[in-house]
């Protein structure tokens, strides 16, 4: 098996050009240039200085050399590519095709990239907000072509677990039932307050429980400040269900019904949610309400772990890399 890739559309604005035409495409200031017979990242190297001359910081031109040479050299016919949509929540994925996959199109009013490869596009898209903490971090990158590191989950959401290598850590010790087992040893009260720190590790100040009879579902609130840039009311759900369970589509339009206006909705919980359920989250006209099943929630907790409470941490009963103490 070969790697993952992940090639973006100019934020998803050419997401559909891409799938709908059976490529991927870059551009950068080397347009007028056929690459084709380009094998190495030197003659990228010597291309892109002789192509912007006015450009003298080795970083940037580095940095833009280096994914020009994954574009075009590292990745290899078989390999898979992500592309975003224009609605973010969306993924885009197919296979790199046989070589020659590269070709060079010019003037195409559509989509003015003409660095392309071939891709045969799968026939489903992907949601962004199945997949793990980290993976989604992944792709927030501000690359345009980079490396997907979580290569075998990809393969497992894509339905190819027979291309996973199994390994003794996965037949033996699953970290994330562990940890979800540690936390449903919490009550609800407890597991609401677990939530309010959660929410202050993101960075939402404000974190308060707010869980009672009549709340709509409510059980804490945060606000975040974006750098004065943007300020975001969040309305959280926070519930403890048995491991293997999904959360329906009537609770989630339950908690929606109780944000008001110009606020966001989130839903915590240690199972998983119905596919109907994440339709729902993310239903045009209405508040947009980000769904955590549990598998999320333990990357969450890793990677904030230093900043929950010590008494909550000694109460979970965990330490540092969220395995039993």
């Amino acid at each position: 098996m070969g790697n993952v890739w992940c090639v973006r559309a100019d934020f998803g604005t050419y997401a559909k050009q891409f799938v709908d035409g059976g490529y991927v495409a870059i551009g950068w200031r080397l347009a007028d240039t056929d690459l084709s017979s380009i094998n190495n990242r030197d003659q990228i190297n010597a291309l892109y200085r002789a192509d912007n001359p006015e450009e003298t910081s080795n970083i940037v031109i580095g940095q833009q050399v280096g994914q020009i040479a994954r574009f075009l050299c590292e990745m290899q016919a078989g390999d898979y590519v992500i592309t975003p949509d224009k609605d973010t929540e969306w993924l885009h994925y197919g296979k790199i095709a046989e070589d020659p996959s590269y070709y060079y199109q010019p003037n195409d009013e559509a989509c003015p990239y003409p660095h392309r490869r071939r891709v045969e596009w799968g026939k489903e898209r992907l949601k962004r907000a199945d997949f793990s903490v980290p993976f989604q971090n992944t792709m927030r990158s501000s690359l345009t072509v980079f490396a997907v590191s979580q290569k075998d989950e990809f393969l497992t959401a894509i339905g190819r677990k027979d291309l996973v290598a199994p390994t003794v850590a996965h037949t033996i010790y699953d970290p994330y039932r562990v940890v979800l087992e540690q936390v449903l040893e919490l009550n609800d009260k407890e597991f609401e307050f677990l939530t309010k720190h959660l929410l202050a590790a993101l960075g939402f100040e404000g974190s308060q429980v707010t869980g009672k009879s009549g709340d709509g579902g409510v059980d804490a609130t945060g606000e975040l400040d974006v750098s004065n840039l943007a300020k975001i009311k969040i309305f959280v759900q926070a519930k403890r269900y048995k491991l293997g369970a999904k959360v329906s589509a009537s609770t989630v339009r339950q908690l929606r019904q109780a944000i008001p206006f110009g606020g966001q909705g989130a839903f915590i919980t240690t199972a998983d949610f119905q596919e109907a359920a994440t339709d729902v989250a993310l239903e045009a006209g209405f508040p947009r309400i980000g769904l955590i099943n549990g598998r999320q929630l333990v990357d969450l907790l890793i990677e904030h772990w230093p900043d929950i409470p010590e008494d909550f941490r000694n109460k979970l009963g965990l330490k540092p890399g969220l395995v039993r103490a």
